[in-house]
């Protein structure tokens, strides 16, 4: 069902009413946190550490209680490098075992602006690193880890994907990339139309996406590297498998298409998918919305298979 006029109107309300995200991210951080801890424990929860330079990542695996897929799903949570951590995203990560009855390890990386380019996709990359490189950690195998995102989170998978490549110190077989941010421009000089369609009025505007990058730069240049807007990388070859999914009514939709584009023409097995009338952060929605439903319903399928035939699709 699209939007009607009256969520149109109570969106773009939403949108606008919201605070700058550059003097109010630590009460941001706290909201998140309280909304979005476990209700009930539908998982088994277990706290772990990876360690880098003297110092402890804390990464939380969520096991399933009936586990059908024997898979992990190494997960690098969204909220424009700035906001959410493993509490904020208990929920999401416990549906998401639940769902997929594959074992979540979600990862506590350091956030901007205290933390800026590159230091918290290197904790990412530090915890991928050593799950592919310990199989017996978790009991699964490299070519049965893979590796997902929502939003920010998105762009940190595809970020250690290339990484991987790049270091060559581990491969990654598979990735799912949620509605992930790929370029570095989000003014209206964008080359994506999705940029200006839907820059507000739809809760994630194009100036948060902004303002969430500026927080993230450590310096101008970073804004051009590859591991900040994976969409301008040079090379793409040689990536994962990969599942991309956007949202229709985001400001980051046309750019998260591209880069599927992109990996498909380099050479990569890719599937795309839009949720249609979606909004950005659905995934955070309880299971009984349609486009959560939608979402897992791709994701089972993309974990099943064994090749990727390339046809991009349009979900509704």
């Amino acid at each position: 069902m699209a939007i009607n006029k009256a969520m149109q109107a109570a969106l773009k309300a939403l949108s606008y009413s919201q605070p700058d995200i550059k003097k109010s991210y630590p009460r941001y951080r706290q909201l998140e946190t309280i909304t979005g801890k476990r209700v009930s424990p539908f998982y088994k929860p277990w706290d772990h550490q990876v360690h880098l330079d003297g110092r402890d990542i804390p990464v939380r695996l969520f096991a399933p209680k009936i586990q059908t897929m024997h898979a992990l799903l190494l997960f690098f949570h969204g909220g424009g490098w700035v906001c959410g951590n493993i509490d904020s995203y208990d929920k999401t990560c416990s549906r998401m075992a639940r769902l997929t009855g594959c074992m979540v390890v979600s990862v506590d990386y350091r956030l901007a602006p205290e933390h800026k380019f590159p230091q918290g996709l290197e904790d990412c990359y530090a915890v991928a690193r050593e799950i592919y490189l310990d199989a017996d950690l978790f009991n699964i195998p490299p070519q049965d880890i893979v590796l997902i995102g929502d939003s920010a989170g998105g762009n940190l998978a595809a970020a250690v994907s290339l990484m991987a490549r790049d270091r060559g110190e581990f491969a990654v077989a598979r990735q799912i990339l949620i509605y992930p941010a790929t370029y570095h421009d989000h003014s209206p000089a964008s080359p994506f139309p999705s940029v200006r369609e839907n820059a507000d009025g739809y809760l994630l505007t194009s100036q948060r996406v902004c303002d969430y990058m500026d927080l993230y730069a450590a310096k101008e240049s970073d804004f051009k590297n590859p591991y900040f807007a994976p969409l301008l990388s040079p090379d793409l070859s040689h990536q994962p498998d990969t599942l991309v999914i956007t949202a229709e009514y985001d400001p980051l939709r046309d750019e998260g298409e591209a880069y599927a584009q992109a990996l498909r023409a380099a050479g990569n097995r890719v599937e795309l998918h839009r949720i249609r009338d979606a909004l950005h952060g659905f995934l955070a929605l309880p299971p009984r919305f349609s486009h959560v439903k939608q979402s897992y319903r791709i994701i089972h399928s993309f974990l099943q298979k064994e090749g990727l035939d390339g046809t991009p699709n349009t979900s509704g």
